[in-house]
């Protein structure tokens, strides 16, 4: 069994502070550190510690960014053999702010911006090798439709994280096996029109509502499942979390709701911690 993710690598630069800054304004924050991000590498590392045989494929810039997140990838044992040194161009950052029980991001491509359908084609018998193919949108998305085709065609299946929040062709959203979108995606997808999306695609849509739970259309009626009652401490590595998780479950022949039941209880080991990476729990952990 193996997943493929395909997606973004970042140096995430985070500020703790009481309360988020107004417009013009200046806050004194609490604290500052440094961690590895970026979607796609925070998903992969979580599925790597729940146990699964994870490959990646992206970019990051020539720089010591760049080689420090490729050696943290290889240290979470996730397979860097496709991950792209692109000449010219940084390595992708986010900045987050945590504040209110709440987070606010800003994210920079770099050379996430550099995934190409190219790179793809130079890598596809990974992709063919793959039981599952995880993805998100902080690459481009010609990239995103193209390997979502691909995949499509081959019958390998697909679970598609349209994050940060835009607008999908139905050709995507039609040929991705699962998406996973919080309420703000899936209010862009679907034009804030709740049940349309969930009935119009049974079993496909999962829609994930912070302490809410977690929703999806299993042909009969709309399923909501508890999200876990734990202490709050950071919320960055929740979504990212959930969809490795969820990933993992699938890929293990849990059921849709079963994988989401997983889902929500590695999320709520993340958000007791600091950090993505950092509070992505391990195996023995979950268990």
């Amino acid at each position: 069994m193996s997943i493929v993710v395909i997606g973004s690598i970042n140096i995430d630069f985070v500020t703790e502070t009481k309360r988020f800054p107004k417009k013009g304004e200046t806050v004194v924050g609490n604290s500052f550190n440094t961690f590895f991000g970026g979607k796609g590498s925070n998903q992969a590392v979580c599925a790597s510690r729940l146990g699964s045989n994870v490959q990646f494929i992206g970019c990051v810039g020539k720089d010591t960014h760049g080689q420090e997140a490729i050696t943290n990838l290889s240290n979470n044992n996730v397979g860097v053999k496709a991950i792209n040194k692109v000449e010219g161009i940084s390595t992708g950052v986010a900045q987050i702010t945590i504040a209110e029980d709440d987070n606010s991001i800003i994210t920079i491509k770099g050379a996430n911006s550099k995934l190409t359908k190219n790179i793809i084609d130079q890598n596809s018998d990974i992709i063919l090798r793959a039981d599952l193919i995880l993805l998100q949108l902080e690459i481009p998305l010609e990239t995103v439709e193209y390997i979502i085709a691909f995949c499509h065609k081959n019958g390998i299946s697909t679970v598609l994280n349209p994050a940060p929040a835009m607008k999908l062709s139905s050709d995507i959203i039609d040929k991705a096996t699962y998406i996973i979108a919080n309420e703000t995606e899936y209010d862009l997808l679907f034009d804030g029109i709740y049940t349309d999306g969930l009935i119009k695609y049974p079993n496909k849509l999962i829609v994930t509502r912070g302490a809410k739970g977690a929703d999806y259309f299993n042909g009969e009626e709309i399923v909501t499942i508890k999200a876990f009652d734990v202490d709050v401490i950071d919320t960055t590595g929740a979504g990212d979390s959930f969809a490795a998780a969820f990933c993992v479950g699938i890929d293990n022949g849990l059921t849709l709701s079963e994988a989401i039941i997983y889902g929500n209880k590695v999320a709520s080991f993340t958000i007791q911690k600091l950090g993505a990476q950092t509070s992505m729990p391990y195996l023995k952990e979950v268990k």
